[in-house]
């Protein structure tokens, strides 16, 4: 698909917007006192704030085009104040009142930006300090509610807050950053419509004073309530594990960078500054700032993509107050909605996509531009190695909107080559399906180090006399024949069961690496596909327990026995324990396998009926409910260890009599798909 990013773009706010933001507060020429909004000691006076909120004529709702008007004096006026103050004097009339926040450093260097009055620099503060701001006002709505909103302008209306800081204050904020309708400051700027010009310092000066405003107000119902200040705690992004494709990104790679930036038609000209700023915050190991501009940025330049190859160049602009902006909730869905494809996935690729997804939308992914413009990670811990992704990713996909023979040129050197061919075998880290493929893997070696856990030589001859059960001797053989049943639909290249007929179970060759390589499409799942996996994923975390409680309690059993503090019945229930593991190693690893297969031939679910679907699902969760009870019966608190063989009893008939019902997924699925997918 040819594609030409071309046209020249001057903005990406519509008229309506670029007006409210740009033009509106400038209005009216009126000087205003600051004494009369702020006092010597820092303190706000509301009152002052608040008159110049506008109601429409019923007093129903905000007039936001008439408050913005009237708070435009009002913003110009803390501007010029802030800008007359030491970053000292600053510190000492307001850094109190901004205590209450996740970050109250953060504000020292929202003023030293305001004072270097670089465009980039004061619209990257003011997403900072939103998103402090929304972090904070969540942890003031939890002294009274029970479930915080997730968005801000539903935070921005809720009865909890008016009751702490009043119904007028929460309407002066709503102007300023909860609604499409006023200034919308938050989401122009996280979402990457507004460029470095277009967002008036003024605007973020008045930010840094109301919030100061708000702590003044927090710190007296405080006092009048009695009520604990318990903000919560910040979190710090989880370590990326197998998420890493890219490698640390190198000098060379971001000389080339600096380069293709400015060839590159991905890039909005007027936002070139933010592409700028990014690489330099990344070389002064402000990894949290790099991070957050170029995610908007990413956004803004998909967006252009994206209303390029739909043909809707006007989902390229804010929208106005009755329409939902172009976000990348759209840009990366499956279809428009208008329920059309949307062509930007097909231009893409799936690769690009399963990145994209990655780092944005899975849930036990980063989800870092979600985690950071709520104000949820501090911002000095942000890893490097996030970063990194994100600048290598960037790299490569600017790449592709440059000359040709411009893109030969720097693909030829080996850093590059290495990034785009790292990008073109991209495949999903953090969807279900990489998971719990990882998960199954993870646990087979967990099992797998069952055999060498020692046997006192004493224990030995208890253990053996007490073998031979009718009940193990029954689940042994069910174990080989659901074995035997799963083998036959291993695809005809990865099995390796082979001469298993003559070796004991805890010997086969279980084939669950060769299964966990079969690649299987993760892009737009859809719901039942990700149900199922879920139950999956659920039944693999308590396989997983299991074997850790199970390699703990042998351990520390066995050094009882060793030094002799075991009482009598607790001998007896080692013995007893010794003839469990040896039971449920391979039923475990059997549990492995079937997810596996499941795992393989997951999108056969399509095949079922409703009701089928239903029986399925009943039981899967069945079987999870068998690996629950086993992680209680196994727990150090319980040692169940005879109680074990029965509920595996019982657990292997249900998977033999369900198998033969041929309702797994496996069974649905035609040996020439699982081929085919290979």
């Amino acid at each position: 698909m040819e594609v030409s990013l071309e046209d020249p773009i001057t903005t990406c706010l519509s008229p309506s917007v670029y007006d409210m933001i740009c033009k509106l507060g400038f209005e009216v020429r009126d000087s205003c006192d600051i004494n009369s909004i702020v006092t010597q000691n820092g303190e706000v006076c509301w009152k002052s704030v608040t008159d110049c909120v506008v109601y429409t004529q019923s007093a129903q709702a905000l007039d936001y085009r008439g408050s913005v008007r009237l708070l435009g004096p009002v913003c110009e006026a803390v501007r010029l104040h802030l800008s007359s103050l030491t970053r000292g004097q600053f510190e000492m009339q307001y850094a109190p009142w901004l205590q209450w926040t996740s970050s109250p450093e953060l504000f020292a260097e929202v003023f030293d930006a305001l004072e270097s009055l670089q465009s980039p620099a004061i619209s990257l503060s003011l997403m900072k300090l939103t998103a402090c701001l929304e972090r904070a006002l969540g942890d003031v709505f939890l002294l009274i509610g029970k479930e915080c909103p997730f968005l801000l302008r539903d935070l921005l209306t809720s009865k909890e807050l008016a009751q702490v800081f009043g119904l007028s204050v929460m309407n002066v904020l709503r102007v300023f950053v909860g609604s499409p309708c006023g200034l919308n400051l938050r989401n122009v700027l996280w979402h990457g419509f507004a460029s470095p010009h277009e967002i008036p310092p003024m605007y973020c000066s008045m930010m840094v004073v109301l919030t100061a405003g708000l702590g003044q107000l927090l710190k007296s119902y405080l006092q009048q309530s009695e009520l604990t200040w318990a903000p919560r705690p910040l979190i710090a992004l989880p370590d990326l594990e197998d998420g890493a494709v890219f490698p640390e990104v190198t000098q060379e790679v971001l000389s080339v960078l600096e380069e293709v930036m400015k060839k590159s038609t991905f890039i909005v000209r007027t936002m070139l500054p933010y592409w700028e700023v990014a690489l330099i915050k990344f070389k002064s190991h402000r990894f949290a700032d790099c991070a957050m501009l170029l995610l908007t940025q990413l956004e803004t330049g998909l967006r252009h993509l994206f209303a390029t190859v739909n043909k809707c160049p006007n989902r390229l602009l804010t929208a106005e107050s009755t329409a939902l902006y172009t976000t990348f909730d759209e840009i990366l869905a499956k279809h428009l909605s208008d329920g059309e494809i949307n062509q930007l996935p097909l231009f893409l690729g799936e690769p690009t996509m399963e990145f994209l997804w990655d780092f944005l939308n899975h849930q036990q992914g980063p989800r870092v531009r979600d985690r950071l413009s709520h104000g949820e990670i501090n911002l000095p811990e942000f890893p490097k190695e996030v970063t990194d992704q994100l600048l290598a990713f960037s790299t490569v996909l600017l790449l592709r909107f440059v000359d040709e023979e411009l893109a030969s040129m720097f693909k030829e050197k080996a850093a590059i080559k290495s990034l785009v061919r790292l990008a073109e075998g991209y495949s999903a880290c953090f969807h279900p399906v990489s998971l719990l493929r990882r998960q199954v893997m993870s646990c087979e070696e967990s099992i797998r180090a069952w055999p060498l856990l020692p046997l006192p030589r004493e224990a030995e001859a208890e253990v053996t006399r007490l073998e031979g059960s009718s009940e193990t001797n029954a689940c042994d053989s069910l174990i080989i024949k659901i074995a035997h049943e799963l083998h036959r639909h291993i695809p005809e290249n990865h099995c390796v069961c082979a001469g298993v007929d003559h070796l004991p179970v805890d010997k086969w060759p279980w084939p669950l690496r060769e299964l966990c390589s079969i690649r299987v499409p993760t892009l737009f799942c859809p719901r039942a596909v990700l149900e199922v996996l879920a139950v999956l994923q659920n039944i693999g975390r308590r396989c997983a327990h299991v074997s850790r409680q199970v390699a703990a309690s042998w351990a520390r059993r066995c050094r009882q026995w060793v030094e002799k503090t075991l009482r009598s019945r607790q001998r007896q229930n080692f013995v007893h324990m010794s003839r469990s593991i040896k039971l449920l190693s391979p039923v475990l690893l059997l549990i492995l396998l079937l997810i596996a297969l499941e795992l393989v031939n997951i999108h056969a679910v399509h095949g079922k009926s409703a009701y089928e679907y239903q029986q399925y699902l009943k039981f899967l969760k069945s079987i999870l409910q068998y690996t629950e009870n086993l992680v209680a019966h196994t727990s150090p608190e319980k040692n169940k260890w005879i109680e074990t063989i029965g509920l595996t009893h019982t657990a292997l008939l249900r998977m033999w009599t369900f198998s033969e019902k041929n309702q797994m997924l496996m069974h649905l699925a035609k040996k020439s798909t699982s081929k085919a997918v290979l």
